[in-house]
C-alpha cells in the first residue's frame, strides 16, 4: 500500500506495503552504486526534478482532498487496513522523517514509529491535513536542495546520498496520491516522465541482489523461458516505453527494450504503472495480455509490496 522505498524489505509496518523507508532489514549504504543516475540505472527526472516533483505531487494530493468534501474514513482500497487519515498521515510523517535524517546527516536511521503508528480516527479537517501535508512535502524539497546530491547519510538500499531519497519521495508521493486518488473514486493521471521514472526505479530496485536476502522466495520466480514484456500503449514512437522483465538467469533482472516474452502486457503508462506497483489487478480492462498469463500472476504475487 506504498510506493515502496526498497519493494517491502520493510515487513514491520502492519500496514502498508512499505513505509516509505524500509530499514528495519536494510544493507548498508553501499555508496559504490549510486552514480547519479539513480541506483546504476536511467533515471528520467534529475535531482532538482525529484525535489520539484515532491512538492508537485503533494499539492497535486492536497487539491484532490480539497476540491470538494472529503471524508477521511474512506477505506483505501489499495492499502486495506488504512483509511484515507492513516494513509495521508503516513505520507506527511514520512516526510518530515526523511528530512530530518537528511538534515542531520544522519548515519543510521531514526525512530519512526510516527510514521508506522497510525491513528484511524482524525478530528482534523481535510483543508488542515492538506496544508499540514503540502507544508512538509516543501520542507523536504527545501532540504534535499540545501543538502545536495551528494552529502553522504544513512540510505536504506545501496546509495549512501540525498539522491536515493529525492527519487525515492518523489515516487513515493506520486503512488500515494495514487491510493488516495482511487479511495476517492476519481481518475488517476502523471506526467508520462514521472510514470517512466517511477517504473524505471521499481525495475531497479526490484533487480538489486539485496532482495534475495530479504525474500528468499523470490528466487521461485527464477526459471527458463520466464521474461514477461511490459508495453505501454500510448506513448509517441520516439518515446517508446517497453520494459523486459527477465528471469531466465541467476538473478532477477529488466531491461528497457521491446523484444519476445513469455507473456506480454500492453496498456496505456499509468496502467502499467497501477499495474506493476499493486495498485491494480491484471484483469481490469485496460490489459491485453497475451502468452503466459500464469507466469504475469505469478510474478506479480511474488513482487507485490505488501
Amino acid at each position: 500500500m506504498d510506493s515502496g522505498m526498497d519493494h517491502d524489505m520493510n515487513s514491520g509496518t502492519g500496514h502498508d506495503r512499505d513505509s516509505g523507508t524500509g530499514h528495519d532489514t536494510a544493507p548498508g549504504t553501499g555508496h559504490d552504486r549510486d552514480s547519479g543516475m539513480g541506483y546504476g540505472g536511467h533515471c528520467a527526472l534529475d535531482y532538482d526534478g525529484h525535489c520539484a516533483e515532491i512538492v508537485h505531487q503533494a499539492d497535486l494530493l492536497a487539491s484532490c482532498l480539497t476540491e470538494q468534501a472529503t471524508d477521511l474514513t474512506t477505506t483505501v482500497p489499495s492499502c486495506p487496513d488504512w483509511n484515507l487519515a492513516q494513509l495521508l498521515q503516513h505520507l506527511g510523517e514520512t516526510h518530515r522523517w526523511v528530512e530530518n535524517l537528511v538534515r542531520t546527516r544522519a548515519t543510521e536511521p531514526p525512530p519512526d514509529t510516527a510514521l508506522r503508528v497510525l491513528p484511524r480516527d482524525t478530528d482534523r479537517p481535510p483543508a488542515e491535513v492538506a496544508a499540514w501535508l503540502t507544508e512538509g512535502a516543501r520542507l523536504l524539497a527545501d532540504t534535499l536542495r540545501s543538502s545536495g546530491p551528494d552529502a553522504e547519510i544513512w540510505t536504506p538500499l545501496p546509495s549512501g546520498s540525498p539522491r536515493f531519497f529525492a527519487r525515492r519521495m518523489a515516487h513515493e508521493t506520486v503512488m500515494h496520491r495514487a491510493d488516495a486518488t482511487l479511495a476517492l473514486g476519481r481518475d488517476f493521471t502523471v506526467d508520462r516522465r514521472v510514470a517512466l521514472d517511477t517504473l524505471d526505479e521499481w525495475m531497479e530496485l526490484g533487480s538489486l541482489p539485496e532482495m534475495f536476502d530479504h525474500h528468499p522466495d523470490r528466487r521461485e520466480l527464477l526459471g527458463p523461458g520466464r521474461t514477461l514484456h511490459f508495453h505501454a500503449t500510448d506513448t509517441p514512437p520516439e518515446a517508446a516505453a517497453d520494459w523486459i522483465v527477465d528471469l531466465t538467469g541467476d538473478t532477477l533482472a529488466w531491461r528497457r527494450t521491446q523484444e519476445p516474452a513469455a507473456v506480454s502486457v500492453r496498456a496505456p503508462l499509468t496502467d502499467l504503472l497501477l499495474l506493476i506497483y499493486g495498485r491494480v489487478p491484471a484483469d481490469d480492462a485496460p490489459f491485453d495480455i497475451t502468452g503466459d498469463a500464469e507466469l504475469l500472476e505469478f510474478w506479480l504475487a511474488r513482487v507485490l509490496f505488501g
